[in-house]
């Protein structure tokens, strides 16, 4: 092999590797000999030798010179000469793994694509312009909200607005999105809207090429094969994409020039990273939002806690309808006093259905429209108590939950949930009896006993592994489970009801209340209007505020409550708060090695809730329960306890301890 030289200009070449590793995770110095030196800039991927190992890395920087006193390697070679991590990006993995206490490695692996060598010869010089003809957008959908028009205006010169969207009943959000997102890429920026599901992209997709061409638009998700993963992705790198749309990984798709940032349903959990650090899309565009300059709206139908604070420290601002607009829009909500009303039970005998459900059902079928049932609950009778004392049914074999599988009538032999096993002679563990009571009733029963009270009506089921996506606009029964209610074709429904509000309202989540409104209220906004006369019904007590504010359709009120209880408690948002999950001695050399900000306070051990286990492989018989501790400052530079953590994980790492350790900042799953 003939010997290298190092290249003329700049031999120096700083790069971060690739390890996964706390302690790792910064520069390190080789050179790069002449041959390479045209191909090795700034963004680009090499392969570096690294404790005799060939490892990826990118490169951060070309230097003159080395800080370092020992002799310099050479870069084994330049994978590829496109710059697929620009300073853009650099900068934005850097502020996210101190927000996150994580590894800029582990969030390098979820916003670059692996590479594809194919995909390379992939014309990226044509202009955006040339890919298509596009179309002058109608924006008259923003004139509806209050400073709607004035809100647009800034987007399109260019200046920095950001808005908490608040989309009206009814409303055709992807419209809406993407006239404003062909706009400013007409006007020669650059928009990136990213949504929680497919569905939606499908939905904005759609919105998108009745105004521009196929090709002037650019998809992202992981769903792509590599090879068009990786294309795409090049493509937005190259600046030949201008319009971009995807799911979670599209936030960190480097647009050029970047006017317009867009989030939907931030309250989703499918926007959060289910690999460490657990970065959440929101974060990533509110970040892209302060270093680029761009325009930021966060939009949805009800609103986050975390949305609120940034609208209260005035970071961003409202964009609401008014209340005449609403009043126009809205369907009326009607609260029926309990939490126990079970539509499919009392349909058997349709005289004793609640009237209120019975009326807006028989209305709106009526008139030949479809009625949305929104049940929390898959399945058949998924739970099962006592039928004296109310003690919820368990199996003998594992205590899990004893449930009545579809096809078996009232009566018969209960299974078991978790194991499969058949409960035939079952005694309650707290009173004896053999008897046995629905608690709740899946949307199959539901489905099944609707279609007795309305024997010549279409029953359509969605939920599970069969998500209907579209029904047509006419009579018929849809019984749906949250996310996943079927949009109609050309329409809405002509009424909802809405069963089994318990079922959301008493789990134990810090955010019980916060999704079960996000989720009654986006199934209430596919309903027509009151003035037409849509209704929602809903199984509540009209005393609880959530119900209050589902009535008078007040979603700022609602997050301003959620806001001001959070406070109370210091809970997130109104606190930093990190939960760290590992073994007693992990923990406690972490706790030893962290230099926490003033005020932190540290909370625990205790052990992890139910159903959680720490990533890896983990001996409990070894090394003793997982526990956790949670860790709370309060609020102030948003990445001021991602460093402390960032700063002792590496310091632990150093020490070789390579037992599990989870870290989590402002985790969405608190518990």
């Amino acid at each position: 092999m003939p010997k290298k030289t190092p290249a003329i200009s700049k031999p120096v070449v700083r790069v971060l590797p690739l390890l996964g590793v706390s302690h790792l995770d910064r520069a390190f110095d080789y050179l790069v000999d002449e041959e390479s030196s045209s191909a090795c800039q700034p963004g680009t991927r090499v392969r570096v030798r690294f404790h005799a190992q060939l490892v990826d890395a990118v490169v951060l920087a070309r230097l003159s010179d080395s800080d370092f006193d020992g002799s310099l390697k050479f870069i084994d070679r330049v994978i590829s000469p496109f710059v697929v991590y620009p300073e853009r990006t650099a900068n934005l993995v850097d502020a996210l793994a101190d927000r996150y206490g994580g590894n800029r490695s582990d969030i390098i692996r979820t916003a670059i694509p692996p590479r594809h060598a194919k995909a390379e010869e992939s014309d990226f010089a044509t202009p955006w312009e040339d890919l298509g003809e596009s179309s002058e957008p109608d924006l008259s959908g923003w004139s509806s909200y209050q400073h709607g028009e004035s809100f647009v205006d800034f987007v399109l010169s260019g200046n920095p607005a950001r808005a908490a969207w608040q989309i009206t009943p009814g409303e055709d959000w992807a419209w809406c999105l993407a006239a404003l997102a062909v706009k400013v890429a007409r006007d020669g920026g650059g928009s990136l809207i990213v949504v929680p599901h497919q569905r939606d992209l499908d939905k904005l997709e759609a919105a998108l090429r009745d105004l521009v061409a196929a090709k002037q638009v650019t998809v992202l998700t992981n769903s792509l094969g590599p090879q068009a993963r990786y294309r795409r992705y090049l493509s937005v790198a190259e600046g030949q994409a201008r319009i971009v749309i995807g799911t979670r990984s599209a936030a960190f798709a480097p647009v050029e020039n970047l006017r317009l940032a867009v989030v939907l349903h931030d309250g989703d959990d499918n926007l959060v990273d289910n690999l460490k650090p657990y970065v959440h899309a929101r974060e990533v565009l509110t970040t892209r939002s302060a270093q680029e300059g761009c325009s930021l709206i966060i939009a949805s139908y009800a609103r986050t806690s975390e949305t609120q604070l940034l609208v209260d420290s005035g970071w961003m601002h409202d964009l609401v309808a008014s209340g005449g607009v609403l009043a126009k829009r809205a369907p009326v909500v009607t609260p029926v006093g309990t939490y126990g009303l079970n539509l499919a039970r009392e349909a058997a005998a349709s005289t004793s259905m609640h009237s209120s459900a019975y009326q807006a059902i028989r209305a709106a079928l009526d008139s030949d429209e479809p009625v949305l049932v929104l049940n929390p609950r898959k399945g058949y009778v998924p739970t099962l108590a006592c039928g004296h004392c109310r003690a919820a049914a368990r199996c003998r074999r594992c205590n899990g939950p004893l449930t009545l599988p579809q096809g078996n009538e009232v009566g018969s032999a209960p299974q078991c949930g978790w194991c499969g096993h058949i409960e035939a002679r079952h005694s309650c563990t707290e009173c004896g009896s053999t008897r046995l009571r629905a608690v709740v009733l899946g949307s199959e029963r539901t489905a099944e006993e609707l279609g007795r009270a309305f024997p010549s009506v279409r029953v359509i089921i969605s939920g599970g592994n069969k998500v209907v996506p579209l029904v047509p606009h006419k009579a018929a029964l849809v019984i749906a489970t949250p996310g996943a209610e079927p949009d109609v074709d050309g329409g809405l429904y002509g009424a909802a009801v809405i069963l089994d509000t318990g079922a959301l309202l008493s789990r134990q989540d810090l955010r019980a209340t916060e999704r079960a409104f996000a989720t009654w209220i986006k199934a209430a906004a596919q309903v027509k209007p009151g003035p037409k006369g849509g209704e929602v019904v809903i199984a509540a007590d009209p005393e609880l505020p959530v119900i209050n504010f589902m009535t008078t359709w007040d979603v700022v009120g609602a997050a301003q409550t959620e806001l001001a209880a959070r406070r109370q408690v210091r809970l997130p948002p109104a606190v930093h708060f990190a939960a760290i999950d590992g073994a007693d001695a992990s923990i406690d050399m972490f706790l030893e090695l962290a230099e926490l900000p003033r005020h932190a306070e540290v909370l625990g051990p205790v052990p992890l809730p139910p159903g959680v286990s720490l990533p890896g492989d983990y001996d409990s018989a070894r090394f003793g329960p997982p526990q956790r501790i949670v860790v709370r400052t309060p609020l102030g530079p948003r990445s001021e306890l991602g460093k402390a953590l960032r700063q002792a994980n590496a310091a632990r790492s150093t020490r070789k301890d390579e037992l599990p350790l989870r870290i989590q900042v402002d985790p969405v799953n608190v518990g």
